[in-house]
């Protein structure tokens, strides 16, 4: 079992998200073309996603002594001789940075034997910290934050991303559909950590989405935790949702209703 200040880490590593996220202002509007590389079809990544990571690294490897990282860019080499990682995501939500949609976020999680216990999301333009570690609950901005009250997905607006692979769209059609008739509504933000933050905050009554990376979603996971929610793969199973690519995050009273639907994607992985 780790044995590690978990709060007192949490906070320096909500300060480092807020840095890194005044390095992102600063940059907004100032990428050119000839600075954006494409990772894969439709994914983007530009200086801006590479210089955060590395200047968070710099920052977070001091915190916990020998910790791994696991980044998205690859700026920091895996090491595997600790149960500690660090699962930084630096810029999420590059492609709305880039067009100027103000939606984008700092997603850090600190991981013990792959499970998350500490979590930071920072939205940057909206200036809002959202933060938790294992047994001392989900904050943003100082303030606690609880999960919404709403008990039926009827009632409830649901957040969902999509995958850049277009492979998997006819089977997340149908459940789009489906959602969409049970739901009061949904909405895409084009980034997972907000998504994740929104749904523990209660902004959101409940969040789902596939082919996603650990870096995407492992801070979130701890915030909704901590926020009294609930977090599943497709299969309803809670552990090694980081491993399974795929995520159902709700306010726990949905869960099941917005899960049966989720499963007609019918993923094996």
């Amino acid at each position: 079992m780790h044995s590690i200040p978990l709060e007192s880490i949490t906070h320096k590593v909500a300060y480092a998200a807020r840095e890194a996220g005044m390095f992102i202002r600063q940059e907004l509007g100032k990428v050119g073309a000839e600075d954006i590389l494409e990772k894969e079809k439709h994914s983007l990544v530009s200086y801006v996603d590479i210089e955060t990571e590395k200047q968070l690294v710099g920052q977070l490897q001091p915190l916990v002594n020998g910790a791994c990282f696991i980044t998205e860019e690859n700026t920091q080499e895996l090491k595997a001789n600790s149960p500690y990682s660090w699962i930084i995501d630096p810029l999420d939500g590059t492609t709305n940075f880039l067009k100027g949609i103000p939606v984008f976020s700092v997603s850090i999680a600190l991981a013990y034997e792959m499970e998350p216990i500490l979590g930071v999301v920072y939205d940057v333009m909206h200036d809002e910290c959202f933060y938790a570690w294992q047994h001392g609950g989900s904050h943003v901005n100082g303030k606690k934050m609880q999960v919404s009250q709403t008990p039926t997905l009827e009632e409830s607006v649901i957040a969902t991303g999509f995958p850049y692979k277009r492979g998997y769209m006819p089977n997340l059609s149908k459940v789009l559909t489906e959602v969409l008739h049970h739901s009061r509504g949904i909405r895409r933000l084009g980034s997972a950590a907000i998504d994740l933050a929104y749904t523990a905050c209660g902004r959101f009554d409940g969040y789902y989405e596939t082919r996603l990376n650990a870096w995407d979603i492992a801070a979130g996971i701890v915030l909704i935790q901590e926020a009294n929610g609930r977090v599943t793969n497709f299969k309803n199973q809670p552990q090694g949702i980081l491993q399974a690519h795929h995520i159902v995050a709700s306010n726990g009273s949905i869960h099941d209703e917005l899960l049966q639907i989720v499963q007609l994607a019918n993923f094996d992985d």
